[in-house]
């Protein structure tokens, strides 16, 4: 199907690509169709209801971190308030509530019985200087360079030790100084249980997580109360109307508030202390950061967020949070995941709301003590307790095995349990980079004989450490014999290049001849030829050997000009080329002659990894939902496997809103099954240039006799309504406006497909929960060039890689 170019439809070309967006502050600007004083004042209302629900999940919340790190009480408040006011107005990342560092707990617990409160406010405000330094530096990027599995592995063994702690509270006694001690100590409390602080903690724990389930209209008007209020405020009534005799919160006068003093201890201590706090708080929130930035992309169109984060800046607003905390007795302050979800889905739409927050913590800790001093201490430890198993996440276990990096991951839990968090942290890069040079070095080289061939097959990557097995392998081929080598690895260091180079020279001197394939092969452009004018060929990859016999029959063009990877290492081989013949059909012919191919070239490599995917099952990534035109091969283009893609292709990879007419469900239910029952990490929306269905839909025209193919297109009006709309940006592609209408129309639809896609209620589930990933992608045939959506924007970004992967 040939694209042409009708007249544009509604908007001129030469209009403003603008969407509605935000200021720099973050605050959004008016909406189309609204004076901007009304705009202003639902916006400012709805920075005021997030702001009261992040507060009452923070006030608990923030008490709760205090108690488990025994600083006073108030510290937690402290952090509360100058995390939401401080960080809030001047970190990177708008609609981020920072407060009391969850993953510091375990640091800042030891600083204090090692060094003292005091000291410990000191080592927050030094390591507050220190991410400013960070953030001058430009360096916030590179905390991200950290393995997930490091980070996530910290965050479980962090969330292992509160809980433990915390156990000894819910059943009524005081917490050791380490996760061992409380483990050793753990029978002689369970025979020495305060069967009053074990019901009000009992009480705290099963509000906590019945909370969200309760049914029924009613369930529904008591759940907009945030759980872990709820939780406190039911085990504190339930102790005050009983008369319990239960520990309480005890707020001592601000008179009596420590502040910090000179750093007391030996200076290797203190400095390493800082470095501790420094890298965790600011990986937390970082990390943090960019979780809220996917959750915003995820739930919102792109005229109703924020500006996206920048992370230097935040890092420099945790810094000055960070010096302020410190100096006023105050914990120390990072980006918290828990109150950040909140805030984002309670309709926050600036960083007022976060500002917001923290004027009512500080608020509280003036006007409410009274009221909080009757919360007793086991509601709180209960409310922690839940909160450190929670950070034992069973989806980051999934994706670390996924991943092959469950052994750093379960590694950093153990040593953060038993030795800290620093310790921990080491232990785990430590053993992220061992594994990293052990799959490095790991190369696998075996030479088999076939039909008189010796094929050699270099599994891995080839460096200096796999010269000795290269060389003795191919010392063992008899001069004069016909080899393939197979470089199957993405890298080729100079000591290996120069010992294949060699003995390539020395087997084609001796008569022999050769052939290498592979990803490596990109360096070996000086073995051009040998003396007896056998081609190497250059740049080749073996997945797309099982391609170049698709050049044959590929015969209504020139063979002299391919279109896919591996073509032209096909051509290199070829000493003529046949003129083309006339283009014929060929039919069950042509279906023969390829699974004959298929079954002679390609088995062999694949059988393998194939007999794996029947015996575990398929386990894809993503689905990857795109056009049925038969010019577009998903793996080619994608450079995937089998058992990577869940694949799903209709005509204008079209998705149908769930209720609507004339709805086709086998979409949907490739959406359910792909999301619910594969659990797919992300999906994929991808059209191409050219498209027959966009370009039917800009020539359809009213009245015309409904069929079949006019039905489906029906899913597809959207995307022309959204085309001719002027509250949305027209899509750019790198930077430009697209060529023509078709164009216009084929990018835009990607948009509207992924919108689409949202409004599936597995798909929103699994946003909501930060799970799930939605992409973009444009496909251009004629230029066999791809290109991704930029998150929030309609623009599509090319990403341009040379032959050996490296980004241009």
């Amino acid at each position: 199907m040939t694209a042409t170019s009708p007249t544009p439809l509604v908007k001129d070309l030469d209009e403003p690509a603008s969407a509605p967006g935000t200021t720099a502050d973050g605050t959004a600007g008016s909406r189309p169709g609204s004076s901007p004083r009304k705009g202003h004042r639902a916006d400012l209302h709805a920075d005021l209801s997030a702001s009261l629900t992040v507060f009452l999940i923070a006030l608990p919340l923030s008490l709760g971190i205090a108690l488990a790190t025994g600083a006073p009480l108030q510290a937690g408040l402290v952090a509360a308030a100058v995390g939401g006011i401080v960080a809030g107005r001047l970190g990177g990342t708008p609609l981020q509530v920072s407060g009391p560092a969850t993953g510091l707990t375990v640091v800042t617990a030891e600083l204090i019985q090692r060094y003292g409160w005091r000291t410990t406010c000191a080592i927050t405000v030094l390591a507050g200087c220190c991410q400013l330094a960070l953030a001058a530096l430009r360096t916030a990027r590179s905390a991200l360079m950290v393995s997930p599995a490091i980070v996530h592995g910290m965050l479980a063994g962090v969330g292992v030790t509160i809980a433990l702690a915390q156990l000894h509270i819910v059943l009524g006694g005081t917490p050791q100084s380490s996760a061992v001690a409380n483990v050793k100590g753990l029978p002689a409390q369970l025979a020495d249980l305060h069967p009053a602080a074990l019901g009000v903690s009992a009480l705290t724990l099963a509000v906590l997580l019945g909370w969200p389930r309760l049914p029924g209209r009613a369930g529904l008007a008591l759940r907009k109360v945030p759980a872990a209020l709820a939780a406190v405020a039911t085990a504190t009534a339930f102790a005050a109307l009983t008369g319990l005799s239960v520990p309480r919160v005890d707020l001592p006068s601000w008179r009596s508030h420590a502040l910090p003093g000179f750093p007391e201890g030996p200076v290797l201590g203190i400095i390493a202390a800082v470095l501790t706090v420094t890298l965790v708080g600011s990986v937390e929130s970082l990390l943090s950061a960019v979780a809220t930035d996917k959750l915003i992309a995820s739930q919102r169109r792109t005229g109703n967020r924020p500006p996206r984060a920048d992370l230097n800046r935040e890092l420099r607003g945790q810094g000055a949070a960070n010096i302020l905390s410190g100096a006023l007795g105050g914990l120390p302050v990072a980006g918290g995941a828990v109150r950040s979800v909140a805030n984002v889905k309670s309709g926050a739409v600036s960083r007022r709301s976060v500002m917001l927050h923290g004027l009512w913590i500080l608020l509280a800790a003036g006007l409410l003590v009274p009221v909080l001093d009757l919360i007793p201490l086991a509601a709180l430890a209960a409310l922690v307790m839940a909160l450190g198993v929670r950070m034992v996440s069973a989806t980051h276990l999934r994706t670390v095995t996924r991943h092959r990096e469950i052994a750093v991951y379960v590694t950093t839990i153990t040593a953060v349990v038993l030795g800290g968090v620093l310790l921990g942290v080491a232990i785990g890069i430590a053993v992220a980079v061992a594994i990293a040079l052990h799959r490095l070095a790991r190369t696998r080289i075996t030479v088999e004989v076939c039909d008189g061939v010796h094929r050699v097959w270099a599994r891995g990557q080839l460096t200096f450490l796999a010269v000795p097995r290269l060389s003795r392998v191919l010392n063992q081929i008899p001069p004069g014999g016909r080899v393939v080598v197979e470089l199957d690895g993405s890298f080729m260091d100079h000591a290996a290049y120069e010992t294949l180079q060699d003995w390539q020279d020395a087997h084609l001197v001796h008569g022999g001849s050769l052939e290498v394939t592979g990803r490596s092969t990109t360096r070996m452009g000086a073995a051009d030829r040998g003396d007896r004018g056998d081609r190497v060929p250059r740049g080749g990859h073996h997945c797309c050997r099982p391609w170049t016999p698709w050049m044959n029959h590929c015969d209504h063009r020139p063979v002299a000009e391919p279109t896919i990877p591996g073509a032209a290492a096909a051509l290199d081989a070829m000493e003529t080329v046949e003129p083309p013949a006339p283009r014929r059909r060929r039919g069950a012919g042509q279906l023969a002659s390829g699974i004959s191919a298929f079954q002679r070239d390609t088995a062999p490599h694949v059988r393998d990894e194939l007999a794996r995917l029947a015996r575990e099952g398929q386990q894809p990534s993503q689905l990857f939902l795109t056009c049925a035109d038969s010019r577009l091969v998903t793996s080619m283009i994608t450079a995937s496997g089998p058992g990577d893609l869940f694949t799903v292709r209709n005509v204008g990879n079209l998705v149908p809103l769930p209720g609507a007419e004339a709805a086709d469900d086998s979409v949907a239910a490739a959406i359910e099954y792909a999301v619910d029952v594969l659990k797919v990490d992300s999906i994929t929306v991808c059209g191409h240039s050219g498209c027959g269905a966009m370009q039917a839909l800009l020539n359809s025209t009213p009245g015309a006799p409904m069929t079949p193919l006019r039905r489906w297109l029906r899913h597809g009006l959207p995307s022309l309504e959204r085309m001719g709309s002027r509250h949305h940006a027209w899509a750019r592609i790198a930077g430009r406006l697209p060529a023509d209408a078709v164009e216009q129309l084929c990018l835009t639809n990607v948009v509207q497909q992924l919108e689409h896609l949202r409004a599936h209620e597995s798909v929103a589930r699994r946003l909501a929960e930060g799970t799930l990933e939605l992409h973009g992608m444009y496909f251009h045939v004629g230029e066999a060039q791809a290109y991704l959506l930029s998150e929030g924007e309609d623009f599509f970004d090319c990403r341009v890689f040379d032959s050996v992967g490296q980004h241009v």
